[in-house]
Order: structure tokens, then C-alpha cells, then sequence
């Protein structure tokens, strides 16, 4: 499996990199910090998974994954944010996220879930 994550905060990135690449059965995870940079990626990536933050410096990762879409790219798609308010989960879901994570209280959740993803997709 081919793992996409999308967050201004190197910081953050390179945690869930950390977390995901240690899972049997991902082939690679790539990360971008702007929107710009996770399009271009996710085009040529094709990625099952998608980890996108809300906030990025040039756009938001709702608009990423629209944009995904409506290329016919249909990754999984887990939302992290800081913002976890319920009209940015409602448009998450809407736009086609799978999840939808509280980066405080449920950003340890990502690995479990990916974790079942490699799983599933196996079978």
C-alpha cells in the first residue's frame, strides 16, 4: 500500500511517517506540507491511503481531497486536525473522508487504523 500525508507541520509529518512506515505491508509513504505539493504527489502517487491535515499554508486539506476525487483517485482518507469542530467533520465526510481525528486526543489512533487498512486490503 502506497500512504500519502499532507500536514504543514514537519513535525507532525514525520511522526505519522514514523508510525505508518513501520506497518507490514506499506510499500511507501511520501509526505508533502502545502496543498500544491500534495496534489501534485497524489497524481502521480496514486495513494490507497490519504493523511491530510484541514490547515495547510496555501489551501486546506478538504479541498485536497475534492480535488483527488474528482481526478477518480479514491484513496482512503484520514482527516487530523487541531480544529476538530463538527461542521469541519461534517464537509470531511461529505468530501469523502473515511476519518476524522482530533490530532490531541486521537492522533494515536492513525496507526491502528492504517494498520486495518493493510489488513483489509489484503484479503
Amino acid at each position: 500500500m502506497i500512504v500519502l500525508v499532507v500536514d504543514d507541520s514537519q513535525i507532525v509529518r514525520q511522526r505519522i511517517v514514523d508510525m505508518v512506515s513501520e506497518i507490514v505491508g506499506i510499500d511507501s509513504v511520501s509526505e508533502a506540507g502545502d496543498k500544491h505539493e500534495a496534489l501534485n504527489l497524489a497524481y502521480k502517487l496514486r495513494p490507497d491511503v490519504l493523511i491530510l491535515d484541514i490547515q495547510l499554508p496555501d489551501g486546506n486539506g478538504i479541498d485536497v481531497l475534492k480535488e483527488v476525487r474528482k481526478r477518480g483517485l479514491l484513496p482512503i482518507t484520514i482527516i487530523v486536525t487541531n480544529y476538530p469542530y463538527p461542521q469541519y467533520r461534517e464537509k470531511s465526510l461529505k468530501a469523502g473522508a473515511q476519518f476524522f481525528f482530533d490530532k490531541s486526543s486521537e492522533f494515536y489512533r492513525i496507526p491502528g487504523v492504517v494498520r486495518q487498512l493493510v489488513q483489509s486490503h489484503g484479503n
